[in-house]
């Protein structure tokens, strides 16, 4: 057995839902999708977005000699919520993923480097100009969905993603040349309430619920429909998710009694305990401000 496919072996254990790998190259196929998207100002006023194009098609420009990219999956899938959790997205309801991918990202680089002596790499999680579910899809780990996310054959879509980028020579796996997991389906599209998802693949963000509740300056985030943080509905309303298993991964579980919070508990909260409870979770981006603000919103509908 080629030692590199202990690799995916390592990522299992160290609880990765699934592991692949691609040969590094530019992907300069995505360059145009990409330019359209942002000269349409469809990014929304995330400038970030507009800087290092050039880095976001080629991770060579990132880790220099880079040859492969090794991409792991995990599943943050939960039970459906009620209440006013049900109104913040299920992925910020448990412990930050970020820290928690890039420790266990972290671990799997060293064991690269322990099969290739002399080499090196990078662990990315969200925290540079890389394109993700492109490479999930190059490594063989599933395709990007009409709502734009990463659609993981038994998982479905509630997934996060890592990425190792490195000058290792790894052997790569099949990209997923399945056919295509939406078909005809719409269901996302229709589902969202304003008109965010684009026929070719991509979000508005300048409309986008989730973009909106995250990054709107206070004042400026329009009509949420009820969402206090994130948003889930073009998630709910993918088939790929209606049998998705439950994630087993604890690290993921909702934080501090979320489930059973009501209004009153929410408007209720200090400072203090919103901190102690919620410090380590998404939810500490948007501050509790934020968060009773939108809540007594909802109320007055």
């Amino acid at each position: 057995m080629n030692q590199d496919h202990s690799i995916h072996s390592r990522a299992e254990i160290l609880g990765f839902d699934r592991c692949g790998i691609a040969r590094c190259r530019p992907l300069e196929e995505r360059r145009g999708l990409l330019e359209r998207w942002l000269a349409q100002g469809r990014h929304g006023g995330l400038t970030y977005m507009e800087r290092n194009l050039d880095k976001r098609i080629d991770p060579a420009l990132l880790v220099e000699g880079a040859r492969s990219v090794v991409v792991c999956a995990i599943s943050y899938n939960r039970p459906p919520a009620a209440g006013v959790a049900s109104r913040i997205a299920s992925y910020a309801r448990g412990r930050d993923y970020h820290p928690v991918l890039k420790e266990k990202l972290h671990e799997l680089l060293a064991y690269i480097r322990d099969l290739h002596p002399g080499t090196s790499g990078r662990v990315f999680v969200d925290t540079a100009p890389i394109l993700e579910k492109s490479w999930a899809a190059e490594a063989g780990v599933g395709r990007i969905g009409r709502h734009s996310l990463l659609i993981v054959p038994g998982l479905g879509s509630f997934v996060v993603l890592g990425l190792i980028v490195t000058d290792a020579e790894l052997e790569p796996d099949p990209p997923f040349l399945a056919p295509d997991p939406c078909g005809s389906c719409r269901a996302c599209i229709e589902a969202c309430p304003v008109g965010a998802i684009g026929n070719d693949r991509t979000i508005d963000a300048s409309l986008c619920i989730s973009r909106r509740t995250i990054e709107a300056e206070a004042g400026d985030e329009g009509d949420l429909h009820g969402w206090i943080f994130g948003c889930d509905i073009c998630q709910l309303a993918c088939p790929h998710n209606r049998h998705a298993p439950v994630s087993a991964h604890t690290c993921f579980a909702p934080a501090g009694d979320i489930g059973q919070m009501t209004e009153t508990d929410w408007l209720q909260l200090s400072g203090t305990d919103f901190q102690n409870r919620f410090g380590d979770t998404p939810l500490a981006r948007c501050g509790l401000e934020r968060i009773q603000r939108r809540i007594r919103q909802g109320s007055q509908k």
